[in-house]
């Protein structure tokens, strides 16, 4: 029992490349999306190393796109914080779920891992975790996957950006939604899982038609969030 609780929170450089090669697939559509990040920071007045720099320490996609919507010569720093703040709230939810597994690193490592959680590593790694993988090297492997391709996307959007003018009408914007109801429809299925997912949707559905924008994210976070907490999983 210990050992299968070792390798489940193992951490090797083995692990870490087996996930970097893992999610590079995937993160090949990141750069698209870095592409477009590229040439919108471009024409909203962000000079090249400002751009690269957002990039490499933000890695976030969502709110690095949002930022742009109250960038100007006066940045609102309050609204600013407001918005990103919002958009990244699930990342709450997500350290939560990923502290039982992280506990056991070295501060320095567990948030050096931290750093390069985003959506779709920390969906595989969860799915692993859920079927008694290790997910670790997923996490963290994956991370620098994503996290490579995301920057090398923001520097090609700097010289190429103007190919791709809309990426919404290729359906890109799809990929990573689709990706994670995959990992979803792929993960554990038990009565608990489905009803959190449920009200983790609908209450994110309510805050979509009838709150502020973006509050859906924050909404949907804490509602699943907190009944995972409040019904706790049996030990098997």
């Amino acid at each position: 029992m210990a050992h299968a609780q070792a390798e489940l929170h193992s951490l090797s450089r083995a692990d870490v490349w087996a996930g970097f090669r893992q999610l590079t697939p995937i993160s090949l559509f990141v750069v698209v999306f870095g592409l477009a990040f590229g040439l919108a920071a471009t024409q909203a007045g962000l000079n090249d190393y400002s751009i690269l720099l957002m990039s490499a320490l933000v890695f976030a996609g969502a709110s690095q796109f949002a930022s742009l919507e109250l960038w100007g010569t006066h940045v609102p720093v309050v609204p600013l914080v407001v918005t990103v703040f919002a958009v990244n709230a699930r990342h709450l939810l997500m350290g939560a779920t990923l502290y039982p597994y992280l506990q056991h690193l070295p501060p320095a490592k567990r948030y050096a891992v931290m750093l390069v959680v985003s959506d779709a590593n920390w969906a595989m790694s969860m799915q692993a975790f859920s079927l008694g993988r290790p997910g670790l090297g997923i996490l963290f492997g994956g991370g620098l996957a994503l996290w490579t391709f995301w920057v090398l996307g923001t520097w090609l959007g700097l010289y190429f950006g103007s190919a791709i003018h809309d990426p919404v009408s290729w359906g890109l914007d799809m990929v990573m939604g689709c990706f994670l109801l995959a990992m979803v429809v792929g993960g554990k299925k038990d009565l608990r899982m489905s009803v959190i997912w449920i009200v983790a949707g609908g209450a994110s559905m309510l805050a979509y038609w009838y709150l502020p924008a973006n509050s859906h994210v924050v909404v949907g976070a804490l509602a699943g969030g907190l009944l995972g907490a409040l019904w706790m999983e049996k030990p098997t």
